[in-house]
């Protein structure tokens, strides 16, 4: 399956928000990721975060953040969870990012 995770930090609000999306069209499901758009993929779930816990998480350590970005509205396998976690680390060591869009494939969980 290919997925697709929006993260959203929204300074003004003090809130982070993460959409993940996916392919569920049977058709396009083998074709090649370059000739995706963002219409080929399907909202699964969102989800919104207070920032002042994920600042706390953080300073937490990565499992702490890991759990509180697991909802049971989005509740992303481990490798596909940590890179969603040290995404939100590097937006909120960042001052001049404030998205990022990550894409995975199962199909390279398995070359690994």
């Amino acid at each position: 399956m290919r997925q697709k995770y929006m993260i959203f930090r929204d300074r003004t609000q003090k809130k982070l928000n993460i959409k993940e999306y996916a392919i569920i069209d049977k058709d396009l499901k083998k074709a090649a990721s370059p000739i995706l758009d963002t219409g080929s993929f399907t909202l699964l779930g969102e989800e919104n975060y207070k920032s002042e816990m994920v600042v706390n998480s953080i300073s937490k350590g990565m499992n702490a953040l890991l759990s509180t970005l697991r909802t049971h509205n989005i509740f992303p396998i481990e490798p596909n969870a940590t890179k969603i976690a040290e995404s939100v680390m590097d937006l909120y060591n960042s001052s001049e990012e404030s998205s990022v869009e990550l894409l995975f494939d199962d199909l390279d969980l398995l070359s690994a």
